[in-house]
């Protein structure tokens, strides 16, 4: 199996492309869009993205096939066009789907209270308008609340692990926000 490029790598490719292509999972292309946040070339490189998985959630929030061909496809010769960036406070970007489990504690969307107290689950996706939220709360009987806007932040009495695009961080958080980023991102999609 051929070893995946590092940082150096990709930033050489950054700087003299106009257009970057990632095959693999929603956690490499997070890292590529990490480094083109870094660089400074959100508005002037493009990424398309080819995924190793029908299980992508960015595959399906950007509308691409199942097909990895017709994927490729697209990503070589498609449009790009702005799409919403969303980053989170420790420096990382969502751009499928992040999610937080067995939660107790108080969260936002803007200023609107979405949660107090417990919790199942808080997903949490790209949107539009920066963010949608549905906290899924109740064992047996299932109630989901649906939010909206530009910031969601969830502070809890118990220490929490994000999942961000497929990666679990090791390091347990109390508080956790992730917000629209003042530049979009230029993915080539359908």
């Amino acid at each position: 199996m051929p070893a995946r490029p590092g940082k150096k790598h990709v930033d050489e490719v950054l700087q003299s492309s106009k257009r970057v292509i990632v095959v693999g999972d929603d956690a490499d292309l997070a890292a590529v869009v990490v480094r083109m946040l870094r660089r400074e070339v959100l508005s002037s490189v493009a990424v398309g993205y080819v995924p190793a998985s029908a299980e992508s959630a960015v595959a399906a929030l950007w509308g691409l096939p199942h097909d990895p061909a017709e994927a490729l496809r697209i990503a070589t010769y498609g449009e790009p066009r702005p799409m919403t960036l969303v980053r989170d406070d420790t420096g990382g970007v969502l751009l499928g789907r992040g999610l937080v489990e067995a939660v107790d504690g108080e969260a936002y969307c803007d200023d609107v209270l979405a949660l107090r107290g417990a919790a199942r689950r808080i997903e949490v996706r790209p949107d539009p308008a920066g963010v949608a939220v549905r906290v899924t709360r109740g064992r047996l009987l299932r109630k989901t609340a649906t939010f909206r806007g530009r910031a969601f932040q969830y502070g809890g009495r118990v220490p929490v692990h994000p999942v961000t695009d497929g990666v679990r961080r090791d390091r347990p958080l109390r508080r956790w926000t992730v917000y629209r980023h003042t530049e979009d991102l230029l993915a080539v999609r359908p």
